[in-house]
């Protein structure tokens, strides 16, 4: 069995340019299409998450911001009591242009050794959806459902 507390690295390549890949990663309009319902707003200062319900889902600072090549923020589960209760991990966003209208999107999400719960919460299906579902909006217009 796999240490989810390691890095976890997702790739996936989108038919999109590397501007509308960085566009869903910063603009909420666009984020609560492919995650989960949340409002993701990401500045050169600041990683801002709102919930469905209103609330603050985890945001954070924004450690790195290269548009439209790398974005860098803190992670926080404040959606779950439990995991709320975790440190602070961080989100690696990197976006490389591989030509012919195609980008290679990876997320690493690290510093998970002091986060167990999270880690399971958002390894493996949790990370794959919101990429997959970020890749079919890209390419299709249509968002994947949630319930998944």
């Amino acid at each position: 069995m796999t240490d989810r507390t390691s890095p976890q690295i997702y790739q996936v390549f989108i038919k999109a340019s590397p501007e509308r890949v960085w566009q869903a990663l910063t603009d909420p309009d666009v984020s609560e299409q492919y995650f989960h319902g949340a409002r993701i707003t990401n500045t050169p200062e600041t990683h801002t998450v709102i919930g469905t319900d209103g609330s603050d889902w985890g945001s954070g600072a924004v450690l790195e911001f290269d548009p439209p090549r790398r974005l860098v923020h803190e992670w926080s589960s404040r959606y779950d009591a439990e995991l709320a209760k975790e440190p602070i991990s961080r989100i690696t966003w990197e976006i490389e242009d591989r030509g012919a209208g195609v980008c290679l999107l990876t997320a690493t999400h690290d510093r998970l050794e002091g986060s167990p719960r999270t880690a399971q919460s958002v390894g493996g299906p949790g990370w794959s959806y919101v990429v997959s579902a970020l890749k079919t909006l890209l390419e299709t217009g249509e968002p994947l459902p949630r319930a998944l």
